[in-house]
Formats: structure tokens, C-alpha cells, sequence
């Protein structure tokens, strides 16, 4: 196994866990550690797991980015059941897939196929809920935040990219960041392809489709700049407060 990062959680029922502490802001210090934590899905997650996180981490929030469909399909998680741990569904998916436009509807043209494609349009149809993981990462006493999805690197990678750039780490950061999911791919689809909600979906598109692409993120970025002026701007566009920006600011950047 390849490890490059040394913001790697290493636990036993995920494959895709890390601190997004240490990374460079461009006014000077860097994301604070344990604040926000990026991972794929925690239901495997074992006791010794769960008291790492709470413990040594200080998780009190998490952010799961599924859908209905994938909550009913795998249960509660241990997190779950934490009394001292919140818990908030923010789903970037429509429930309903019929809601959804043709990328080329909502989109343009260059923009809708792919990786970026889909990532635009978790912009598009879920405002609001990006914003919402926003306001409980900059909530003071908080602390960490794990937001997470099924693999931990599409769903997640677009709202952990959104909240980095709208701090201020340089973009070359937020892209391999977002890319160091590839260190982990194969762990990533051993644990989809055994869950039922997600083993004919893993299998079907095969390891290789799985890997993330830079350069995908990388667009993503280029059209919030071209399409919301930035990510600060996005999420004030889709509602955040002026108060809940500059508290995210306070919270994220350690100088």
C-alpha cells in the first residue's frame, strides 16, 4: 500500500479516512487538524474505530452525503447511535433520478459529460446542502466534522474541494487532495463491491473507472470561478450568511 499523506486515518472499517489538516492556505497558516475529516462510508466502523474518532479526533458531527435508497440500504452506523455525535442527512442526489435535467439542460455543453459533469451538477441540484455542511463546520464547539459518502471521493471530494477553496487553499492543494483517493481505490472498491447496496454498481464499472481524475476537479473549479465567482461566492449564492462564512474562515485556518 502507497501512502504519501500523512493526514491518513488508518482504521479498520474504512478504507478512504483522512484529516484535511495541514493543508497550505494562501494569507498564511494552514487547515486546522481535526476540524474536518473526509471519509468514504462508516458503517463498518469497529468499537476501537469509534472510540479513535470521538477520542482522539473529537468527532461531534457528521455529514453523510447519501441518498435515502443508500441509508435504507445499509442501516444505521455505529456513529449513529453516539449520543454525544449529530448526525445530518445531505444528500447531493435527487431522490428521484426523473428530476434530474439533462446535464446539457442546467449546464453547458463543454461541461456536461463525465466526472464533471456529475460533480456540476451536485452544485447544481444541492445548494442548499452544501451550504448546510458549510454552517456545521464553522459552528464553534462543533468539533470535527466527518463528511462522508459512499467511496469518500465524488460526492465527498466536491464538498470537501467547495469548503477548501472558500478558505483559501491554493488550488493545487484541493486537487491532490482530491486525488489522493487513488492511493486507496482498491481497498475503496473491495468495500463497495461487499456491500449489497453497492456490489453490482462496484463490480459493473470495474476498478479503473473507479479512480478519481484530477483534471476532472480541476474543472469543476475552473466553472465555479466561471459560473459563482469563486467558492466563498457559490456558497453565499446558495444562502450561507456572511457570519457563518467568516466563522468557517475561523474555524478551518490556523494561523
Amino acid at each position: 500500500m502507497t501512502t504519501t499523506s500523512p493526514r491518513w486515518i488508518e482504521l479498520e472499517g474504512t478504507a478512504n479516512t483522512r484529516d484535511l489538516g495541514g493543508l497550505p492556505v494562501r494569507t498564511g497558516g494552514h487547515i486546522r487538524p481535526h476540524v474536518l475529516v473526509r471519509s468514504d462510508n462508516l458503517q463498518d466502523l469497529t468499537p476501537a474505530d469509534v472510540q479513535r474518532l470521538l477520542h482522539e479526533i473529537g468527532v461531534r458531527s457528521v455529514l453523510d452525503l447519501r441518498t435515502k435508497t443508500e441509508r435504507h440500504g445499509t442501516g444505521l452506523g455505529p456513529l449513529d447511535h453516539e449520543p454525544d455525535v449529530r448526525v445530518l442527512h445531505l444528500s447531493l442526489i435527487p431522490e428521484s433520478q426523473s428530476v434530474r435535467a439533462d446535464p446539457g439542460a442546467v449546464l453547458p455543453d463543454r461541461w456536461a459529460d463525465g466526472a464533471t459533469g456529475a460533480y456540476l451538477h451536485y452544485l447544481n441540484d444541492a445548494p442548499e446542502a452544501i451550504a448546510d455542511a458549510a454552517r456545521v463546520v464553522a459552528t464553534p464547539g462543533s468539533g470535527a466534522t466527518v463528511v462522508h459518502c459512499a467511496a469518500g471521493k465524488d460526492r465527498t471530494g466536491v464538498v470537501s474541494a467547495v469548503l477548501l477553496e472558500a478558505v483559501g487553499v491554493p488550488r493545487e492543494e484541493v486537487v491532490a487532495d482530491y486525488a489522493l483517493s487513488n492511493e486507496r481505490i482498491e481497498q475503496i472498491v473491495i468495500r463497495l463491491v461487499g456491500e449489497q447496496t453497492y456490489a453490482d454498481d462496484a463490480q459493473r464499472i470495474g476498478l479503473d473507472a473507479h479512480k478519481v481524475d484530477a483534471h476532472a476537479m480541476a474543472t469543476v473549479l475552473d466553472v465555479v470561478d466561471e459560473k459563482w465567482g469563486g467558492a466563498a461566492e457559490y456558497l453565499q449564492r446558495a444562502g450561507l450568511e456572511d457570519l457563518y462564512l467568516d466563522a468557517l474562515r475561523e474555524r478551518l485556518v490556523e494561523r
